[in-house]
C-alpha cells in the first residue's frame, strides 16, 4: 500500500522531532499553521501561530526537555486529517522532574503541509485513575 502525501509529511516531521532538527520540522508546516496544546495536569494550554510560532514550539521542546521515550501507538487517516495516539516521557532540564503523558494529536493538511495540529493529553499516572467496575 502506498503512503499518502500527508503520511510522508508527518513522517518527516516526526523524524525531524527525533533528530531535534527545528529547521526540518518547520519545513513541514504551512506559513499560517496553528498548533494547539490543550494543556494537562502539568502543562499549560498553549497556541502557536504561523511558522514562527511552530518554531517556538520545537525550540521549547528541544531546549527544556530531554526525551526518555516518545512512542506512537496508532495512526488513523481520513481525507486530509491524520489522528495519532501516543505516549511520551521527558525529563525537565531545569529541575530534573519527570513529565509523562498519553496523548492524541490531530493533524490537518493542505498542499502536503501541516496547517493545524491539536494535542489533547493527560499527565495523570495510570495508578491515579479511579477504577469503576
Amino acid at each position: 500500500m502506498s503512503r499518502t502525501v500527508e503520511q510522508i509529511t508527518l513522517d518527516k516531521m516526526y523524524a525531524a522531532f527525533a533528530e531535534q532538527n527545528v529547521e526540518a520540522a518547520v519545513e513541514t508546516v504551512s506559513d499560517d499553521s496553528v498548533w494547539i496544546h490543550h494543556g494537562t495536569q502539568k502543562l499549560p494550554s498553549l497556541r502557536f501561530e504561523g511558522k514562527a510560532g511552530v518554531n517556538q514550539f520545537f525550540q521549547a521542546n528541544f531546549t527544556t526537555l530531554k526525551v526518555e521515550y516518545f512512542d506512537i501507538l496508532n495512526t488513523y487517516q481520513q481525507g486530509n486529517t491524520i489522528i495519532v495516539t501516543g505516549k511520551e516521557k521527558f525529563i525537565k532540564v531545569e529541575d530534573g522532574s519527570i513529565l509523562a503523558q498519553k496523548w492524541v494529536q490531530i493533524y490537518t493538511f493542505e498542499n502536503g503541509l501541516i496547517t493545524r495540529m491539536e494535542e489533547f493529553a493527560s499527565s495523570a499516572a495510570d495508578e491515579d485513575y479511579i477504577v469503576i467496575s
